[in-house]
């Protein structure tokens, strides 16, 4: 049942685990300062509480899945232990760094790709005729994309020495389960908050930013990502779409997907600072981008730069010439792909991504589009934008051609294209799609306008919490499209 989720727009999180949680949290934390206890000694007696709940966050959809998170944790503790200690040569530095990769890269995929390494086994061994193979049946735990990358980027920054190796495994489990950040991101690097981990502050100006930050990524989700979901999902679940209608479900879907991450990108921030962390920034108007370069510069930046300094470089970067530079982009985004999600779908979205990087990188400044008028290359980078995500909502690459045909003027004829409209067209929904719209042009985000809270801006958003409660009571179960990945 949708109440017994443990998703920020339930009712189960927002009325008994998070103020829970909060009123527990800060109880500690006054009680320690009543009795003069230090302030490493108070976030160590915090973090042992943000641990339970963040275990308790986590074992809701399914108790198993701790013992697995917790097994990265530890691996990657250890390791980072070894590594931090004075006088260890580089070269065992690096295969006890190795070791923490290879167990974590193998947990993550092992549990997300062996489903789909079995499926495609099969497809194969029918064509060629011999019967299928089953050997298991795996199901994926929530967020260990997630937790497994920061897990990673503490080993390899601890490795390359960008970042302290943790003393208390306390505050090592706190990093990683934390439960602002840890089914959906975003991805937080360890040497972003280290300081935190062991002293950070709470004031009521921090308090007050954390609640309208989370309040407007509320609303984000239940007032807008999820209507626009509905759109998008009649469209793309349409036998037959005509041109106008197909670009209308993807543009639904564009606006969803951004909503609906970043909304929980804000919320994930937004409860950070009311625990007293100060989390970076995930989103940048990433439909204000330029070119797919830019893009990738504003959208889900905690994965680019993640993928930009555990991979891209390593891979060499833009230091090998034109040719290896074209290469390594190609491949970079063919894995960040594959890291959405085990289907092909998702490698296509990469490599489009990755060929559109590198054909930006090959021309330079010398083509039209880079010579054109700011709104035009807007306009061009957001077109591109939308075809792109018609890959990664697909099913099946079948039905990304059929639908990305159908934009093209080819979705065939049936009566079912004349119910469409019906579907597409309301008043509501052309009310939300404005809004929506109007909001991603807004020159101010969320995450800015936050940081400081006056009068006028707490009358806007408790109205606004209210009535976003009062629609996700009126709606049916709809978990943030990220948790899949």
């Amino acid at each position: 049942m949708a109440w017994l989720s443990m998703v920020f727009t339930t009712y189960l999180f927002v009325f008994y685990f998070l103020p829970l949680v909060l009123a527990s949290y800060h109880a500690v934390d006054h009680l320690s300062r009543r009795v003069g206890a230090s302030s490493s000694g108070t976030c160590l007696a915090l973090n042992a509480l943000l641990v339970v709940a963040s275990y308790l966050f986590y074992g809701w959809w399914n108790p198993w899945f701790i013992l697995l998170m917790l097994g990265v944790t530890v691996v990657n503790y250890v390791c980072g232990r070894i590594i931090g200690q004075p006088g260890i040569s580089r070269r065992l530095s690096f295969w006890v760094a190795t070791f923490a990769v290879v167990v974590s890269l193998g947990t993550l995929g092992f549990f997300k790709y062996f489903m789909f390494l079995e499926i495609n086994l099969n497809q194969a061994l029918a064509w060629l005729g011999a019967g299928p193979v089953h050997v298991l049946e795996i199901t994926l735990p929530i967020g260990i994309s997630f937790y497994t990358f920061h897990a990673l980027s503490y080993t390899l920054d601890v490795h390359h020495g960008t970042a302290p190796p943790v003393r208390s495994f306390l505050d090592f489990a706190c990093y990683i389960a934390l439960f602002p950040q840890l089914v959906a991101g975003p991805i937080i690097r360890y040497n972003t908050v280290a300081d935190q981990l062991v002293s950070r502050t709470h004031t009521l100006e921090k308090f007050s930013s954390g609640v309208t930050l989370f309040i407007l990524g509320f609303a984000k989700k239940i007032l807008l990502a999820n209507a626009m979901g509905r759109v998008a999902d009649a469209a793309f679940g349409a036998q037959s779409l005509s041109a106008p209608d197909a670009w209308f479900g993807a543009l639904a879907y564009t606006l969803q997907i951004y909503f609906d991450f970043s909304g929980y990108s804000d919320m994930a921030v937004g409860l950070g600072r009311m625990i007293g962390f100060e989390f970076l920034k995930n989103f940048d108007s990433p439909y204000k981008a330029e070119n797919i370069t830019d893009f990738w510069r504003r959208w889900h930046i905690s994965l680019s730069t993640f993928l930009r300094d555990y991979l891209y470089i390593p891979l060499g970067g833009n230091r090998g010439g034109a040719v290896r530079t074209y290469f390594n982009l190609i491949v970079v985004m063919l894995l960040g792909g594959l890291w959405h999600g085990a289907n092909w779908t998702f490698v296509a979205w990469g490599a489009y991504h990755g060929v559109l990087l590198a054909w930006e990188r090959f021309q330079g400044k010398r083509s039209a589009y880079q010579r054109s008028p700011r709104p035009v290359r807007v306009a061009a980078t957001f077109v591109l934008v939308v075809i792109s995500w018609v890959l990664f909502r697909a099913a099946t690459l079948h039905e990304a051609v059929t639908y990305l045909g159908a934009m093209l003027g080819q979705g065939g004829s049936g009566s079912g294209m004349l119910l469409i409209p019906a579907l597409l067209y309301t008043r509501g929904t052309l009310v939300f799609m404005a809004v929506a719209l109007l909001i991603v042009a807004w020159p101010t985000q969320a995450h800015d306008w936050s940081r400081e809270i006056t009068w006028p801006k707490a009358v806007v958003v408790h109205p606004l919490f209210c009535l976003s409660l009062m629609v996700m009571f009126s709606q049916s179960f709809n978990p943030f499209l990220y948790f899949q990945f």
